[in-house]
């Protein structure tokens, strides 16, 4: 196709742009404090058709409890998810917390889809929520 035939294609709509993928991202909402729960380690794994989770990539919440993107290269496609947050591993001190570790599992069933899976922790408990 000559360039100027593809410019037209592009600019009519003619030519499909990549199919984005899956997004994900996080939060940690600490209750006691009032305060998002910076510098937690999450790690995002994916399920294989084997059944074994799989490490996707890393991530520090951010200083007000946030992982905004599990980056460019998680290429995230459809199947079921884990979000593990070590809650041991959380920097304030007066929280010496009773679940060490949390892990929410979830399905992501759009391709093209924004998934906002937060946490909202307590001393002695945590609830999650589809966000967006």
């Amino acid at each position: 196709m000559k360039m100027s035939r593809l410019l037209t294609a592009i600019a009519l709509g003619l030519v499909a742009a990549p199919a984005a993928a899956a997004e994900i991202s996080t939060h940690v909402l600490d209750l006691a404090a009032g305060v998002g729960g910076a510098n937690v380690p999450v790690t995002l794994s994916k399920r294989d058709a084997a059944g074994t989770w799989v490490e996707v990539n890393t991530a520090r919440t951010d200083k007000n409890g946030r992982v905004r993107s599990f980056g460019p290269d998680a290429d995230l496609e459809t199947g079921t998810y884990r979000l593990q947050f070590d809650m041991a591993a959380y920097p304030n001190a007066a929280a010496t917390p009773f679940f060490p570790e949390i892990a929410v599992t979830f399905n992501v069933s759009d391709k093209a889809g924004h998934y906002h899976v937060p946490v909202v922790v307590s001393p002695f408990g945590y609830s999650t929520y589809r966000g967006n």
